[in-house]
């Protein structure tokens, strides 16, 4: 049952941001506006508690990455990623953000992923994801 609950969810997000990406290149300027008032904000604060979460502790661990038999040191995988896509901007992978098409093929289990399937970007060191 977690397993169908969790493909719903992550269905429902893929498909947000599919909503998303499409309407940012294919809506008009007043439309975009509109959009961007209401979805930034809660872009924004998604992202805020996010990172939150993956805040490094009094050792430098994420305590979210990290398990009891491996510590995970910070910056973990979800900053690396937050700096790629917020800050550094044209370093980051360019990707089509329209996944319909492999959300139909069988899952691909996340250790097996590339680089760019990960959104990570060739010059960032990789951190295992946990």
């Amino acid at each position: 049952m977690d397993q169908i609950l969790g493909k719903v969810l992550r269905d429902a997000v893929w498909e947000r941001l599919d909503m998303l990406a499409d309407l940012a290149t294919r809506a008009d300027a007043q439309s975009l506006v509109s959009v961007a008032r209401s979805e930034l904000p809660r872009l924004t604060e998604g992202w805020r508690a996010m990172l939150e979460k993956h805040e490094p502790d009094e050792r430098g661990d994420c305590p979210t990455c990290s398990t009891r038999w491996h510590r995970c040191k910070a910056p973990c995988s979800v900053w690396q990623v937050a700096h790629e896509h917020l800050v550094a901007g044209g370093l980051a992978p360019q990707r089509d953000l329209r996944r319909a098409a492999r959300r139909s093929s069988a899952a691909v289990p996340t250790q097996t992923r590339s680089a760019e399937a990960t959104g990570r970007h060739a010059l960032i060191p990789q951190v295992a994801t946990h």
